[in-house]
């Protein structure tokens, strides 16, 4: 295989992309409002940056990674 690879605009494209963690929540441990529109789930999916700050709470983990990957993040799973 001879393929070039482009590593001053690749690496950079790559090291640009930043890290989130998506942990599962549960649905108890979020405030009423958020229960109530949880629709009878008992478990999110929660989405945050290095930081710690909650970006995105969605349905399922599948959903988490593609949110993340949509918004050139990479995603970490976080038990």
């Amino acid at each position: 295989m001879d393929t070039r690879y482009d590593f001053e605009n690749g690496a950079a494209a790559e090291a640009e992309r930043a890290i989130v963690y998506v942990r599962p929540v549960k649905v108890d441990d979020l405030p009423a409002d958020v229960q109530q529109q949880a629709m009878g789930l008992e478990t999110l999916y929660a989405v945050h940056n290095a930081d710690g700050e909650r970006l995105a709470l969605v349905r399922d983990r599948a959903l988490a990674f593609v949110l993340a990957k949509q918004h050139d993040m990479e995603p970490v799973a976080v038990h």
